[in-house]
This record gives C-alpha cells, sequence and structure tokens, in this order.
C-alpha cells in the first residue's frame, strides 16, 4: 500500500516539476539527453580487450549492484570490435569477439532495461586503426540502427585534415548526425572530438555531447606534456588537446566554459576513472563531484566485476547523481582559485570555489583543496551568490540550511553487502544512502525532501554569513544549501 501512494505522487508531483525541466526538453536537438547521460564504457579498464561475454557479464552486474536503477543505463561499446566491411559495403563485426554478432548484443542489453552504445571515429580508421565511419556516413548510420543501437561515440582520429576551423568540424560531424536521424531510431550521440575546434560554440545543435579536453588519465594532478593545454591560456585556443590530462588539468579548462552547458548538449569531461586504482579515495570524490557538479556525463570506466565497496559508494552515491541529474541541466561556476604554497609532489597547489544553481532554486558549494595539506576553507554567501549580485544579492541576505552530500556515502558494510547480493531491496525513502531512479525520478525525490537526495543536515548559516569546511588533502566540501523553512523536515516526504 504504501509503494502505491508512493508511486501516485510521484505521478502527481510529475506534472509539478521545476519549468526548467519542461523548458529544458526543447534544449536537445533529438529529445534525448534532457539530463547528462550515465553508463559504462570499456575503454578506461580493457582498451581493445572486448567481446560479447565482458559486455553482457557488465551489463549484468550493473544491474545486479542497482547501478542500472541509479540511472547507469548506456552499455558503450568502444574502440576494436569490427573486422573491416562486407563486401556491400557494410560494417562487419569481430566475430571471434561477437560469436553471434552485434544484434545478439543489442537484444540482450535491451532484454536487461540497458541501451547500446556503439564507436566509431569521424576519420577514415578508428584510434586503433579499425575501419571508420567518415564517408560511409548513411551506411554506417543504418547498421548501427539495425542492430539497436542507442548511443554513438564518434571519434576524431585520421581525421584527413578536415579539422583546424569551426566550419571544417561541423561539417565532418553533422554529417553523421543527420544520418543518424534519417534513420528514424532514437540514437544519442557523443562527439568525442578532444576539444578541438571548440565544439563548445557549435555542436548544441547536431549533438548530445562533445568532449571538451584531450584523454583524462587516472591522476589527480600530475601534468603530463601529452596534455599541454591547461585552460589558462588566453582565450582557452587549444591547437593540440593530447591526453593523459589530469582531474585538476580538466577541472580548470572546464571553467571557462561553464556556460556551454544546457539540457540536451553536455560538455564532457571524459570517462571517469574511480575505481582504477590511481587516487586516493579523496581524490576520487573530487573526480565524481565535479563531474557530476558540472553536468558531465557519467560514464563509468572501470571493471564493475571486481569493484571495491569504497568505489561502488562513489558511483552510486544518490545525493551527488541527484545534483548531475538536476533538471536545470546547467554547470558550475568557479567563484574564486587561489595557489597555495604547500604543493604536492608534481608542484601543484591551488583551493578554488565553486557554485551552481539548481533548479529548486538551492545552491551547490563545492569547496576544493588541491594543496598538499589539509586546511580549514570558507565561503562567504557574498562569495557564493555573487552572480546575483554579491552582498547585496536578497540570497545572501538569507539564512539557509547546509546539507553535507557526501554525509550519507554508502558505509563499506552497506557496499559489501550489495556486492555479494546479501542487501535489501531498495525502498525508496527508508534509506539514506541508496536510491531507485526508476521508480522515483531524481527530481521527483527532491520535491519529496528525500534524505538520500538532499545529503546529511550538518548546521546552518546565518544570512551574510559564512560556509566553513576543513578540506582534507586533494580533497572537496560538497554542500547543498536550501532556504531555511524550505528544506527537509528530518524525514522523507514519501
Amino acid at each position: 500500500m504504501a509503494r502505491f501512494f508512493t508511486s501516485l505522487l510521484a505521478v502527481l508531483l510529475s506534472a509539478l516539476l521545476p519549468a526548467a525541466q519542461a523548458q529544458g526538453t526543447y534544449g536537445s536537438y533529438n529529445g534525448l539527453a534532457v539530463t547528462p547521460q550515465m553508463g559504462w564504457d570499456n575503454w578506461n579498464a580493457f582498451g581493445c580487450n572486448v567481446s560479447e561475454t565482458l559486455l553482457l557479464g557488465t551489463a549484468q552486474k550493473i544491474v545486479n549492484l542497482g547501478l542500472k536503477d541509479l540511472g547507469y543505463n548506456y552499455i558503450i561499446l568502444d574502440d576494436c570490435w569490427s573486422e573491416g566491411r562486407y563486401e556491400n559495403g557494410s560494417l562487419k563485426p569481430n566475430f571471434s569477439k561477437f560469436p553471434n554478432g552485434m544484434k545478439h548484443v543489442g537484444d540482450q542489453l535491451h532484454a536487461l532495461g540497458l541501451k547500446f552504445g556503439m564507436y566509431s571515429s569521424a576519420g577514415f580508421y578508428t584510434c586503433g586503426r579499425y575501419v571508420a565511419s567518415l564517408g560511409n556516413e548513411k551506411q554506417d548510420a543504418e547498421t548501427f540502427a539495425s542492430w539497436g543501437v542507442d548511443y554513438l561515440k564518434y571519434d576524431n582520429c585520421y581525421n584527413g585534415g578536415q579539422a583546424g576551423t569551426q566550419l571544417l568540424s561541423y561539417n565532418r560531424y553533422n554529417t553523421m548526425s543527420m544520418a543518424l536521424n534519417a534513420t528514424g531510431r532514437p540514437i544519442l550521440y557523443s562527439l568525442c572530438n578532444w576539444g578541438e575546434d571548440s565544439p563548445w560554440n557549435w555542436a548544441q545543435t547536431m549533438a548530445n555531447s562533445w568532449r571538451m579536453s584531450g584523454d583524462v588519465y587516472d591522476s589527480f594532478s600530475r601534468p603530463d606534456v601529452r596534455c599541454p593545454c591547461t585552460g589558462d591560456e588566453d582565450s582557452y585556443l587549444c591547437i593540440l588537446p593530447g591526453f593523459h590530462c589530469s582531474i585538476l588539468n580538466i577541472m580548470n579548462k572546464m571553467a571557462r566554459i561553464v556556460s556551454k552547458s544546457q539540457s540536451g548538449a553536455f560538455n564532457d569531461m571524459d570517462m571517469l576513472e574511480v575505481g582504477n586504482g590511481g587516487m586516493t579515495d579523496d581524490e576520487y570524490k573530487v573526480h565524481m563531484s565535479m563531474w557530476a557538479l558540472n553536468s558531465s556525463p557519467l560514464i563509468i570506466g572501470t571493471d564493475i566485476r571486481s569493484i571495491s565497496p569504497a568505489s561502488l559508494s562513489i558511483y552510486a552515491n544518490p545525493a551527488v547523481l541527484a545534483l548531475n541529474q538536476d533538471p536545470s541541466a546547467g554547470a558550475g561556476n568557479r567563484v574564486w582559485r587561489y595557489t597555495v604554497p604547500d604543493v604536492d609532489e608534481y608542484g601543484q597547489g591551488e583551493i578554488s570555489l565553486w557554485t551552481r544553481t539548481l533548479a529548486n532554486r538551492d545552491q551547490v558549494v563545492a569547496l576544493v583543496n588541491a594543496g598538499n595539506n589539509s586546511r580549514a576553507m570558507n565561503a562567504s554567501l557574498a562569495d557564493i551568490f555573487f552572480d546575483y549580485g554579491a552582498a547585496n544579492s536578497k540570497q545572501a541576505m538569507t539564512n539557509y540550511d547546509i546539507y553535507d552530500v557526501w554525509g550519507y556515502r554508502m558505509e563499506n558494510a552497506t557496499a559489501s553487502a550489495v556486492l555479494n547480493g546479501t542487501a535489501p531491496a531498495i525502498v525508496n525513502g527508508n534509506s539514506t544512502s541508496r536510491w531507485n531512479a526508476s521508480e522515483t525520478s531524481y527530481a521527483q525525490g527532491i520535491m519529496m525532501n528525500a534524505t538520500a537526495l538532499m545529503g546529511k543536515k550538518v548546521g546552518t548559516v546565518p544570512a551574510m554569513g559564512t560556509v566553513k569546511a576543513q578540506v582534507p588533502r586533494h580533497g572537496i566540501a560538497l554542500y547543498r544549501l536550501r532556504a531555511t523553512g524550505m528544506g527537509n523536515t528530518g524525514k522523507d516526504e514519501l
């Protein structure tokens, strides 16, 4: 009976969601990715070692662990899956890796309630030097549609010099966009051109997301000459996006272009590295938090089959995911950034304040400590609401309740129970650390003041006051502020 009334309330509230959600629908050129896409991609963990067994085994694990019901619903097959073309020119899978063919893979994923993601490149070869789609867009799009593909990651290798101006890149990528649309099948279109030719200026009308940087790698702050741009260049014109870009590097590039994110069209900060072993737990929390705050697609990039409890609890924090899936579909604003003397082993040391206004007017505050020591950090309401008039704004003259978005992170014992299949079924409203977004959406849950989505209430800040936190080395304090009197009642209103 309780579940019936929960479902009924969700239906009734769906008609009352913030106008930003309804308006955002029209921002998507194909009606997809109204909020950032979520899923899993094999590349970061497996590279070219792909197979039907890997994809379907991972898909089943994603369902079993509750990740599908958190929104991770695209299973994306990256490079190295093909074996050239048939005589008629259509793409041919590698049948030693995919013995039952690609339609079978799609059918099996769909039977699990998941969606099938595919990879190609807007070049003569893929980055792994397999056959690609430049000049074959129409035929390849039709092939993808016949296989039941729901998502195309479209890379930029071996592009034959058809880059160097925004118009050249636009025309090359738009050819596939039109071909996908002509199939009549809804296929999310994700550009992977590494930020070359500033896709944030032209991709919104023909794609659902675009990479805004060279490839990420599993390091928090280590500079690498293969990722030569930092975001500090004049006008941020990056001629060589490169690869091996650290989390801090990508964050600082993102700061320049946050205004370009919108519903249906998102800056993609690249796949998530959580669980791959190159960073500390605090660093992975920064990584996950800042990707979520900035409405980046959240694509898991680790081996789900052997994931640790700690990594699962980062990927599965519903309060963080609620920020990413907020109907506002915007990105954070870096209000300030300062260097600090306690640099790390790579000579990096800085602190920053990021903020974001959500659809219901809650405010997100992120205090990032990229220094080498734990430190006390603070942000005044005047700084937090700088865009609204700082100290002269009505927002800064308001009292707020403070919710720690990581405050109810799943404990290791709970995460271990999820991993071994002994955790109880999720009943929304009965847990502070778990959520089923298939049953009740994030937007609906926030309207119901669900504790699992709000985070842990840790205090208040008075009008014209200051938010304070002790932030660990290479760590983050991530808060949701809600005007006092408008917030959580202490229990979920489900």
